[in-house]
């Protein structure tokens, strides 16, 4: 025991940040930001962005559906409706891929529609087209031919500017060595981002102090500990 005194902390809910001017750059995701940058000239009606899981997939498919009117939809809810929707706003957001699709063949319609009218779809998924298990042939034909684009794993210096803004995003200032001790000592995700940030903030605000570099050290332990329980 450390004899601190320490106060109690609610676990109340915490939303980021999610728009264009809050996306981060770097060579790990230029590739998806050059394909959202390029809409309407897109050369194909629909495309995809994979990438790992918090990896930001969901972020720029937001920066997407502001620029472009789109609807969304994830992919297990995919049903007539959506025929309707796409009409309406001419671009349709289709998220998680890989959880399935809610009615194939009404997806399938869907980019019938998009490739006809010149409309558009966006897909984001954690597996790419070919990986997932489609039953309906011609739907996974169509998607396997739609252009693909990647997240990679973040690098240093994308992972430290996630960093400063996920602390920003809880108002707190956090100095650039603490930064920097994280990203080298961390597992580069972007969902080890968020785990390590909220650690720290819990513990912050229980010992009623700044965001050290020993209190980041021990959010990083607390969450090592956490992924080892599964």
């Amino acid at each position: 025991m450390t004899g601190e005194p320490e106060q109690l902390v609610l676990d109340l809910s915490h939303r980021a940040a999610l728009g264009l001017e809050d996306f981060l750059v770097s060579s790990s995701n230029a590739a998806a930001v050059d394909l959202v940058d390029r809409w309407p000239d897109w050369p194909h009606w629909a495309a995809v962005v994979v990438g790992p899981e918090a990896s930001g997939k969901s972020h720029l498919g937001q920066v997407w559906r502001l620029k472009s009117g789109a609807d969304v939809v994830s992919a297990p809810d995919v049903s007539e409706a959506e025929i309707a929707r796409l009409a309406r706003s001419r671009a349709l957001l289709v998220e998680d891929l890989e959880r399935g699709i809610g009615d194939e063949r009404v997806l399938f319609h869907l980019l019938n529609l998009a490739r006809e009218h010149r409309l558009s779809i966006l897909f984001t998924t954690r597996r790419a087209p070919g990986d997932l298990d489609i039953a309906l042939p011609d739907l996974r034909s169509r998607l396997r031919a739609a252009p693909l684009t990647t997240i990679d794993v973040p690098d240093e210096a994308l992972l430290k500017s996630v960093l400063v803004k996920l602390f920003a995003d809880r108002q707190l200032s956090v100095e650039p060595h603490v930064i920097g001790h994280l990203a080298l000592h961390m597992e580069r995700s972007m969902r080890a981002a968020n785990s390590i940030v909220a650690a720290s903030d819990r513990l912050a605000l229980a010992r009623q102090r700044r965001v050290t570099r020993a209190i980041a050290a021990e959010a990083l332990a607390v969450c090592a500990a956490q992924d080892e329980k599964g």
